[in-house]
């Protein structure tokens, strides 16, 4: 879910006090501004996001990974534990760390910790599991977060109201926000609503409710799919490349051409070269080749 994990991205940056508040709102804070965590080493997986915080007059960071389903290989608690400490270990900050769950099948299971129980040996790293489904849509609505609005068709629904009901509401709600890309906006909302609801339901809905034609929300979920599409086989090729050149710093050395190519055709080309390479010059070879 390439696509959802970028639009997750982008709103906690565009609106990170949004964020922020429904993860500690319970405390005074500032938002001082968002980290990009550097990646070392391929083996290395970066965190989310990171934005840096003040809380009673001290700096801290407030770390959010996205999730749209469960992670078992390898889980959760120990995916967590490694960012933490190698967030801990770069920024020498106090961590407030937190997942949140975008499906409303995932994280039920998680326990919010990492352990490892051996005498004279124990370890517990600890982080807080939010659940989109668990959080109350309404109150997102009332409070009328621009940065929260597109994801409101997965929070709860009031007690009464139908799953139909509900989108129409969350959609007649963004179509009221003070937003410069008013379609593009919409349009993110019926992506996310895409992992909850019918999409002939989704596309009807946003028809009826706004002033958009349905053919230009059609037209923009179309494109965020062509992309999950170009990103997903962007990682195919890079995987191959390292499997292949068994270098994952020689493959690392095409990763940031690869991100800039969105050409499904070109792609598959360069996915079969990335099998056959035998060397970089192999795929360095065939990258020029079909650049025109």
């Amino acid at each position: 879910m390439a696509v959802v994990d970028t639009i997750c991205k982008d709103y906690v940056q565009e609106h990170p006090d949004d964020f922020t508040n429904i993860c500690i709102g319970d405390k005074e804070f500032t938002v001082l501004g968002i980290i990009t965590p550097e990646q070392p080493t391929v083996e290395m997986h970066q965190a989310d996001v990171l934005i840096k915080v003040e809380i009673d007059g001290k700096a801290a960071l407030l770390h959010i990974e996205f999730q749209t389903a469960d992670s078992y290989n390898p889980p959760m608690p120990l995916r967590m534990a490694g960012y933490i400490m190698r967030i801990v270990e770069k920024y020498q900050l106090p961590v407030y760390s937190y997942v949140i769950y975008i499906r409303s099948n995932a994280g039920k299971n998680d326990p919010g910790y990492f352990a490892q129980d051996l005498e004279d040996h124990r370890i517990l790293i600890e982080y807080k599991v939010l659940r989109l489904i668990d959080m109350d849509g309404q109150a997102v609505l009332d409070s009328n977060a621009v940065g929260l609005l597109p994801f409101t068709p997965l929070m709860k629904r009031p007690a009464g109201v139908d799953a139909e009901a509900w989108f129409r509401r969350c959609v007649q709600a963004a179509a009221r926000a003070d937003v410069p890309n008013k379609p593009e906006y919409i349009a993110t909302l019926g992506i996310l609503g895409n992992l909850g609801y019918d999409t002939e339901m989704i596309l009807a809905i946003i028809s009826e409710e706004t002033m958009y034609e349905l053919d230009i929300i059609r037209h923009l979920t179309e494109k965020a799919t062509e992309k999950a599409v170009a990103e997903a086989r962007q990682q195919g090729i890079f995987e191959a490349l390292t499997l292949r050149l068994q270098s994952a710093d020689a493959a690392l050395h095409f990763k940031p051409a690869l991100e800039q190519i969105d050409d499904l055709q070109r792609l598959e080309a360069l996915f079969r070269a990335a099998v056959l390479a035998n060397t970089p010059e192999d795929f360095q070879q065939v990258l020029e080749e079909t650049e025109n």
